[in-house]
């Protein structure tokens, strides 16, 4: 039979790691956030004709891909932010019943550029996927083809 307070000091480590998730999660979501509003800045200063979101991604993806941001120092954050992306959608949905009218009026031309603008996000995903997938397999024959030649020459 455990006594009140082994219960409670083996609760104790539960409860850091769980603050210590929580303020990694704040951290790397901050740190996201960060970026989006330095590529938001940038975009107005030089009034490029792109939203400063999509700056921010190509941002991200170039200092992912060159090493200057480890994926593990952003995985939680997105994770978190990716798992309740469902409540960033909760204003346009209030927004889309305020508008009944136009949706009557113009509904089908709407649905038209929701379904395809939702079939070209696929396909676009669908091709970085693939490219991707093919870049990660030529790396992996790479690095194969490599390991054989030096363990050939010793």
């Amino acid at each position: 039979m455990s006594t009140p307070t082994s219960l409670s000091s083996s609760r104790a480590p539960q409860h850091a790691g769980g603050m210590a998730r929580v303020g990694r999660i704040a951290a790397q979501s901050a740190l996201l956030a960060g970026v989006w509003f330095v590529a938001d800045a940038l975009v107005r200063v030089t009034h490029l004709p792109v939203p400063g979101g999509v700056v921010g991604l190509a941002a991200l993806l170039a200092l992912l891909f060159c090493g200057g941001v480890a994926p593990r120092w952003v995985k939680a954050g997105a994770d978190w932010l990716l798992s309740d992306m469902l409540l960033f959608f909760i204003p346009a949905a209030v927004a889309a019943v305020q508008y009944g009218g136009l949706f009557r009026a113009d509904g089908w031309r709407l649905a038209l550029v929701v379904v395809g603008g939702t079939l070209m996000v696929m396909v676009a995903v669908a091709f970085a996927v693939e490219q991707a997938a093919r870049l990660e397999r030529r790396l992996a024959l790479r690095r194969v083809q490599q390991a054989r030649h030096s363990h050939a020459r010793a």
